[in-house]
C-alpha cells in the first residue's frame, strides 16, 4: 500500500533548525512530484515547498525562501525539508504529499498524503 511517513518535527526555539523527512513506500518518489504543506491551528493548509519528480524544479513559499530547502534522495526513497532560522509563525503540522502527474501550490494537486509531523517554535 502507498504510505508517506513524516518525521523530524519537534519543539524548538526561534532561530533553531529542523530537518523533516518524508519516507515513501508503495511508490517510487523519483517518479512523483512531492510537496510539503503546513497547517497551523485555525488556518487553512498552505503550500510550503515542492520538488518535481526529476528534481529539476523546486519552489518555495515567499516567506520561506532562503530559510527552507527541499531535497530528494532517490536511493532512500525519501524527501527532506531542511528548515533553518525557524520562527514562531512556522509553527504548524507539516505534511508531505505526492502526485504522479501534478505539481503546484494547491493541496488539491496531490493524491497521496502523510499523517503530518508537528513543528512548534517558541519565542
Amino acid at each position: 500500500q502507498v504510505q508517506l511517513v513524516e518525521s523530524g518535527g519537534g519543539l524548538v526555539q526561534a532561530g533553531d533548525s529542523l530537518r523533516l523527512s518524508c519516507a515513501a513506500s508503495g511508490l517510487t518518489l523519483s517518479a512523483f512530484n512531492v510537496g510539503w504543506f503546513r497547517q497551523a491551528p485555525g488556518k487553512e493548509r498552505e503550500f510550503a515547498a515542492r520538488i518535481s519528480w526529476r528534481s529539476r524544479n523546486t519552489d518555495y513559499r515567499d516567506s520561506l525562501k532562503g530559510r527552507f530547502a527541499i531535497s530528494k534522495d532517490n536511493a532512500k526513497n525519501t524527501v527532506y525539508l531542511q528548515m533553518n532560522d525557524l520562527k514562531p509563525e512556522d509553527t504548524a503540522v507539516y505534511y508531505c504529499a505526492a502526485d504522479q502527474f501534478n505539481l503546484g501550490d494547491s493541496p488539491t494537486n496531490y493524491r497521496y498524503w502523510g499523517q503530518g509531523t508537528q513543528v512548534t517554535v517558541s519565542s
